[in-house]
């Protein structure tokens, strides 16, 4: 990006918010109560996206601290200048790898989503082929583009969200939740990795932290970004497995979709709810992809010194070729998994050591 249009790219405190918040809620709200109950076998889980959601704020408050250090750059600048050019560059590379995985898996999660429940028989390029090329035309406003994109979508989607978990209370048991740490607090805990790696998404302020009008107020956006998707994930799990116990969310591959799916209202344009929150969930997960999309381009072009516009180009083929590794939904969720490990051990492993020796050496932008 040219100097001019870098300085004009700003983004407010609340489009902050709404880029974070969008980058966790994606395809993982569909499948988290189901992932957490075969992780713990108890309805207890709801504890754990609270613990969760306090570890993911101090990683995320550790990454906040180390990108203050060098306002106006990202990590793909500054870490060169922490620990050396050529490991710096690694790292950068390995940051590039992890953000074009997020995106192959968002992609490939529409596909199988989309031609399951909407468009059976639909070939995988036609669903996903639009999907990039308007996400493309996207990251090409940049960071500023798509924080206003987040502030109009995620309203339009909390609503939908809200109105199907009201409707949801229809088919809820109160007693499918009881008792209360009836297996004592270890089930709480074997879960707590899974969770947590549910919630990743603050690592995107280690790129977006610079661009951002007040960057004094970012701890503040992503206390609300986490405290809104830990309410979304609590509110999906207790439904859930209110609606069909824990043994029942264990059979469903997607539960937050069948739960949509068990109840009707007559009378109503929409009568049954799941086609309506699938169509939304969609732009959600838009938001996701190009977020990792616009991380991942910003990354090569910084780490190449090459054209960010050429970059998005060039990645973009990459990005489809890797979605479409997994042969089947199992492969896709195993995937996933070690997406969110890789996540477990860079964002959790390497923004302490970088802070400490950045406050060590003294340094700052």
């Amino acid at each position: 990006m040219a100097v001019g249009k870098e300085k004009a790219d700003k983004i407010t405190t609340l489009q902050t918010t709404a880029i974070v918040v969008s980058f966790m809620l994606a395809a993982g709200l569909l499948t988290l109560p189901r992932v957490m109950v075969e992780d713990s076998r108890t309805p207890d889980v709801w504890i754990t996206i609270i613990l969760a959601g306090g570890v993911v704020f101090l990683s995320g408050w550790i990454i906040i601290k180390l990108s203050q250090q060098f306002p106006g750059s990202t990590i793909y600048q500054y870490v060169q200048r922490i620990i050396g050019r050529t490991v710096g560059k690694v790292i950068g590379v390995l940051l590039v790898i992890y953000f074009v995985c997020i995106a192959g898996f968002e992609i490939r999660s529409v596909e199988e989503v989309t031609a399951f429940f909407l468009l059976e028989g639909t070939p995988a390029w036609a669903i996903s082929a639009p999907f990039m090329w308007i996400s493309l035309y996207l990251c090409m406003g940049g960071i500023s583009t798509i924080g206003r994109i987040c502030q109009i979508i995620f309203p339009i989607t909390a609503s939908i969200f809200l109105l199907i978990c009201l409707l949801g209370l229809n088919v809820f048991e109160l007693n499918n939740l009881r008792p209360i740490l009836s297996e004592g607090v270890m089930p709480v805990f074997k879960a707590l990795k899974t969770t947590t790696l549910t919630f990743t998404g603050t690592e995107c302020m280690l790129i977006i932290l610079c661009r951002m009008e007040k960057p004094g107020k970012a701890t503040k956006a992503i206390g609300w970004a986490i405290g809104i998707a830990v309410v979304f994930y609590i509110a999906a799990l207790i439904l859930c497995i209110g609606a069909f116990s824990v043994e029942g969310v264990m059979t469903r591959t997607w539960p937050f979709l069948d739960l949509a799916r068990s109840f009707e209202v007559e009378y109503l344009v929409f009568e049954r709810f799941e086609s309506l929150l699938l169509s939304i969930w969609i732009m959600q997960i838009f938001c996701t992809f190009t977020i990792a999309f616009y991380c991942a381009s910003l990354g090569v072009s910084q780490i190449l010194n090459g054209s960010y516009a050429k970059i998005l180009f060039i990645l973009l083929p990459f990005i489809y070729i890797l979605s479409q590794i997994p042969k089947n939904l199992n492969e896709l969720f195993s995937f996933g998994t070690i997406i969110g490990n890789g996540a477990l051990i860079l964002f959790t492993l390497l923004p302490l050591p970088l802070l400490l020796i950045s406050r060590w050496r003294g340094m700052r932008s």
